[in-house]
């Protein structure tokens, strides 16, 4: 028998594929915690989901855990959302929008690099390089007739790299890791009851099911109506470890069992276009994230994930993980979320017709 039908994982019943993904999704990101490496409970799902999916897998998280795993996430956030934290973005709020602007710029630069050395079609190449949320860039890609298969590829593989090259930087920098732990012993300090945890978990869900027709709005939403209810007084948000490290597993597993064999076939001749491009984005933004930080008198890190064209959801992880400015890491992803969702179109036909 073969390697290649060896490790196959099609032949698989679907009752064998979840419990073996489970239990290495568990073992790699707790093995990943024990060696401090930032992020690992999401690192680790991940990595083993994109190994699955390549492999043959069938299995799919579903995308309502997703949606729930996103939403725990920016309830998690928002227990760091303080009076103190939303004065200090409104008083930066020029140097997040010449960051904003600065990223999104960036970002069609390199999507025009990939037309003229990637061969890859200008529309594809600009919705594939938007620093916004994979999912939201996708539809967007449809709806203006690019390539949604090569879109989305092209989304997750630079979130694969932005996570990689994050976790490497925070542990180069020498972060703290395991920060979602810390938190969550923080929060089990200030009042971690079953009504606290029972109000939380319900406001999460709350926040995604209001957040259904909203881009990102299941991290958004819960986001801000936890850091409303809390700023307010009305709730102590109170988060388990074992919740988080289900939010980061979903998370992590949904955005790797997407990376299945035949869609790696068709974009096995543009990957290594597509993965330069996703570092040539991440230096950029790194450079321009050393002169922001000198700017506004911020640690690296922290200006570094604000600026990094990852997802919302897994700077969040990162952020917290790492305890990072979380404020300053969510005001700029979510602004320049917005930035793109709004001028994605424009700089698509800028793009395609400078390429011509």
């Amino acid at each position: 028998m073969s390697p290649s039908l060896r490790l196959s994982l099609n032949t698989w019943p679907q009752a064998l594929q979840w419990p073996a993904w489970l239990l290495l999704a568990g073992i790699s990101g707790q093995l990943l915690k024990y060696l401090e490496i930032p992020a690992g409970q999401f690192l680790g799902p991940m990595l083993t989901a994109i190994l699955f999916g390549v492999c043959g897998a069938s299995i799919r998280v579903p995308r309502l855990a997703f949606r729930l795993g996103q939403g725990s996430v920016g309830m998690l956030a928002a227990h760091s959302m303080t009076l103190a934290v939303l004065t200090a973005m409104l008083q930066s709020w020029h140097v997040m929008l010449v960051a904003t602007l600065l990223t999104v710029s960036l970002s069609a630069l390199v999507g025009l690099v990939l037309v003229r050395f990637g061969a890859i079609a200008a529309s594809t190449a600009a919705w594939g390089t938007a620093p916004g949320a994979a999912s939201a860039m996708v539809s967007m890609a449809d709806e203006f007739g690019a390539d949604s298969r090569v879109v989305a590829t092209m989304q997750y593989v630079r979130v694969v790299c932005v996570v990689m090259v994050g976790a490497l930087v925070s542990h180069w920098i020498g972060a703290p890791a395991s920060g979602s732990e810390a938190h969550a012993s923080q929060m089990a300090l200030h009042g971690m009851s079953l009504p606290n945890v029972g109000l939380s978990i319900v406001a999460i869900v709350c926040g995604v099911l209001l957040g259904s027709r909203v881009p990102a709005g299941a991290l958004l939403v819960p986001l801000l109506l936890g850091g409303a209810l809390q700023v307010s007084g009305l709730l102590q948000i109170s988060l388990p470890s074992w919740l988080l490290a289900c939010a980061y597993g979903a998370i992590g597993g949904y955005i790797g069992l997407r990376f299945d064999r035949p869609t790696l076939s068709y974009v096995f001749g543009h990957l290594p276009a597509m993965i330069g491009g996703a570092l040539l984005l991440i230096a950029l933004c790194a450079l321009s994230a050393w002169g922001l930080a000198l700017w506004m008198g911020k640690d690296f890190l922290s200006v570094y994930l604000a600026t990094s064209p990852g997802g919302l959801d897994t700077m969040a992880i990162i952020a917290v993980d790492t305890h990072s400015d979380v404020g300053l890491v969510l005001a700029m992803q979510t602004l320049r979320l917005f930035a793109v969702i709004v001028s994605g179109a424009f700089f698509a036909r800028l793009i395609i017709k400078w390429s011509r």
